[in-house]
């Protein structure tokens, strides 16, 4: 996605996660939701997800986030770094005295030095954001965009996601359109590579360069420039529109005995909605349930304790961990409706699972309370901090901790191992049906013999 379309970019904060989206969308800048309880040691919100997003509003699906609180203004430079600084003051006084170019706005020069701060990090989760996208990633976790409705990510060519620069080796692929978004309707299909936008090569670019030229007012027109296997690449014109992605669906399947929810962000709503159909199936009778985080690329990092809470009665969800701080763990609420541990559980899992919803798989397999199936995770073990600047210039993203299994595993780069392995081809297709969920109700102990066919068309 690039990062979540849903949006846009479909990022998650590490620790901040998109099912917070309403309150981080009204909440003033520099201040986090106050629905929530924080560590008193940061105002963080958000947890990171992969480098996907859904394009529609901006990039949060992900990537992890913290909606930080703003530090108090310390004018001029360190005593103690007045030397290391002075390479920086010798250029930029140069450049605002004596260059004789076209005349460039004051606050750009400024906006460029902090983007070259935070891209010498060399870090894909922390950038500057201008006042328009920052607001935009604001906006995004409120569940509704203006985009074209597709998840896109970055993708190497050995397979690998979250590549940067866009290049021969580094592809811009369409992970999932959303279902009855522009593009969707327009034929864009999972496995399609993005080689231009309006003309212009996405090479030399990152994805969040591309998703601010493919996002856009709703009734506006993009053309993508669209490589599909080996045939000819194609433009494939799309009307931006509003976008709306449903975060939970709940069905029952196997004659009614399994309950199943696919749960696609980690905002307040998205958890509210999920524990309302997760109680729903448990008041039914339901002791088997199936969570679906195949292609969550995470959200508000509370969203995601709360909702492996459900699960995971004591104990800790998840460690956090600041730089040169010990884990500080997060324990689990005590609220939850399926902590008995006759409710069977399996979680199905795939590449594109990231940052907050591996925390809850995490959760849900250090406490040995269910079993993972499907593929590798993604491996997003960071948080970010979502900070906004002074004077309306923009904000960014910063890496400001690690997230940490119960049994405190760092999954960065790494991922979780499914404790059911099911092999898929490499663009996670397959002729027959749905393995992963087939292979699923059998960890539950049901044979998927028993399940329609219609049911699985619906859990799909």
């Amino acid at each position: 996605m690039l990062p979540p379309e849903t949006p846009d970019n479909p990022v998650a904060d590490p620790a901040g996660d998109p099912a917070a989206r309403p309150s981080i969308a009204t909440a003033d800048a520099g201040r986090e939701p106050t629905n929530r309880p924080v560590n008193p040691a940061r105002r963080s919100v958000l947890i990171a997800g992969a480098l996907a997003t859904v394009i529609a509003g901006s990039g949060l699906f992900f990537a992890g986030f913290l909606l930080g609180a703003r530090t108090a203004a310390q004018p001029g430079t360190p005593a103690d770094e007045t030397r290391a600084f002075q390479p920086f003051w010798d250029a930029y006084g140069a450049v605002t005295q004596h260059y004789a170019g076209e005349p460039v706005p004051h606050r750009q020069i400024i906006s460029g030095a902090i983007k070259g701060m935070l891209e010498s990090l060399g870090d894909p989760f922390s950038f500057y954001m201008s006042p328009e996208d920052f607001k935009k990633s604001l906006q995004g976790l409120a569940g509704q965009f203006e985009g074209i409705g597709a998840t896109i990510a970055s993708r190497a060519t050995d397979g690998t996601e979250g590549c940067s620069p866009l290049g021969s080796t580094c592809s811009l692929v369409v992970v999932q359109p959303v279902p009855g978004a522009p593009a969707a309707r327009a034929g864009l299909r999972a496995g399609d590579r993005i080689l231009k936008v309006d003309g212009v090569s996405v090479d030399g670019s990152t994805v969040d360069a591309v998703i601010a030229k493919v996002r856009g007012p709703k009734g506006t027109l993009v053309t993508l420039t669209i490589a599909r296997g080996s045939s000819a690449p194609t433009d494939v014109a799309i009307t931006r529109d509003v976008i709306v992605q449903p975060e939970v669906v709940s069905r029952d399947l196997a004659g009614g005995r399994v309950g199943y929810i696919q749960l696609s962000g980690f905002s307040d709503s998205a958890t509210r909605d999920f524990v309302a159909a997760l109680r729903a199936h448990i008041q039914a009778g339901r002791r088997a349930i199936v969570l679906d985080l195949r292609g969550n690329l995470g959200g508000y990092l509370l969203g995601a304790r709360d909702v492996a809470s459900q699960f995971v009665g004591s104990g800790p969800i998840y460690w956090e961990q600041a730089a040169g701080q010990q884990p500080i763990a997060s324990p689990a609420a005590t609220d939850g409706v399926a902590t008995d541990p006759s409710i069977k559980v399996a979680v199905l899992v795939d590449k594109n699972t990231a940052s907050a919803s591996e925390v809850v798989a995490g959760a849900i397999q250090d406490a040995r309370r269910g079993s993972l199936v499907g593929q590798q995770t993604y491996g997003k073990g960071t948080v970010q901090e979502f900070l906004a600047l002074d004077d309306d210039s923009g904000g960014f993203r910063l890496t400001i901790a690690r997230w940490l299994t119960p049994s405190q595993r760092w999954i960065n780069k790494t991922g979780l191992t499914p404790d059911a392995v099911v092999a898929l081809p490499a663009d996670g297709s397959s002729s027959q049906g749905d393995p992963v969920l087939d292979r699923a109700l059998e960890v539950l102990g049901v044979a998927p013999s028993t399940t329609s066919d219609d049911a699985l068309d619906r859990a799909a």
